[in-house]
């Protein structure tokens, strides 16, 4: 556990925690705070019994907010960017609702990789790029979208979609949006007809995959939601409350053809069962390839939906897992317990 703490390993979240005898507050084992001295160091196996021993929360890692939910302040202003995306949210309106700049700063930077301020205007640039595309008068969108200038539109919309506005008409959009899970948020991202990305917000993955689907689909990536992205939703929901075993929206994977063979044979492992790298390798007539196999399923950019949790080792030991290994044990135990009429 020292190991894992300082190397700050993410597999280690929600596994153990981590008590500071000489300030009295307990962390995650990834709290980017300043490392005590071993020797100043208590270990937890839930936030209960470090509570209970009479440490309290760290304030930067919070280890009490562990429900999948995000904090009541990033709610209200996610809900605020959802009611009215074309307007402007300055620092001064963060602070009249009460929220310091810095820490939404801070906040989004980690969990959706760019700053508030980039998130809420590549939110508005992808709103007028579906305008754009459904025969919006390219006159008036830049001023619809939150913009004073037509040629200040011009400029943002070039930066962020390479393309300047006239080109862009019936061009599709790939959209992503955060979705709420007992697991922690999970970033999620649509073309108009598929899912193409499910990742663990806290986890590196999200924004470099989704520069890997700009590439492979040749679209604009940006914030927003769609029909995918609202059947995802729902039917996560369902399988967090144990009431859906198989997923039927609709889904886009694009990678080799080794890789989609990978994924497919994935797709195949019944619910709540698992198999080993080196079974799935004899499946896709490939015996001896479970390296490569396990390179493939780490590649998967759909988690969950496509359940690369169901992969184990040979021996039976959970093996690795892009989200943690806390998570996989998670999904496992949540499938093991789905009774069984569903």
């Amino acid at each position: 556990m020292q190991r894992a703490y300082l190397r700050r390993d993410t597999s280690y979240d929600g596994i153990f925690f981590v008590g500071v005898r000489t300030t009295g507050i307990f962390c995650r084992p990834t709290c980017p705070a300043r490392k005590p001295r071993p020797s100043h160091v208590r270990f937890f196996n839930t936030p209960r019994e470090a509570l209970l021993a009479g440490y309290r929360p760290c304030r930067r890692c919070r280890p009490l907010e562990t429900d999948g939910r995000a904090p009541a302040w990033i709610r209200q202003l996610l809900a605020r960017v959802d009611t009215a995306p074309a307007e402007r949210v300055r620092d001064a309106d963060l602070r009249a609702m009460g929220i310091d700049p810095a820490r939404a700063r801070r906040y989004f930077k980690r969990c959706y990789g760019m700053t508030f301020q980039t998130y809420h205007r590549v939110r508005r640039l992808g709103h007028a790029l579906t305008a754009i595309g459904r025969g919006a008068d390219l006159a008036g969108v830049g001023h619809d979208h939150g913009y004073g200038s037509d040629s200040g539109f011009r400029e943002a919309f070039g930066r962020a979609f390479g393309k300047p506005p006239g080109r862009c008409r019936g061009v599709a959009c790939i959209v992503t949006r955060t979705l709420e899970s007992p697991l922690g948020p999970l970033v999620a991202a649509a073309t108009p007809d598929a899912v193409c990305m499910l990742e663990f917000a806290d986890s590196a993955r999200p924004a470099a995959h989704a520069a890997q689907l700009q590439k492979l689909f040749g679209c604009a990536v940006a914030p927003g939601s769609n029909e995918p992205l609202e059947q995802l939703r729902a039917e996560l929901a369902e399988y967090f409350a144990g009431q859906r075993r198989r997923f039927t929206v609709k889904l886009a994977y694009a990678g080799t053809p080794f890789q989609r063979a990978v994924w497919e044979q994935l797709l195949r492992i019944p619910y709540g069962e698992t198999a080993s790298y080196e079974e799935l390798a004899r499946r896709i007539g490939r015996p001896g390839a479970q390296r490569a196999v396990g390179s493939a399923n780490h590649r998967n950019r759909i988690a969950i939906v496509i359940p690369c949790h169901r992969v184990v080792n040979k021996s039976g030991e959970l093996g690795g897992y892009g989200g943690g290994l806390w998570r996989k044990q998670f999904l496992l135990d949540l499938e093991r317990r789905a009774p069984d009429r569903l």
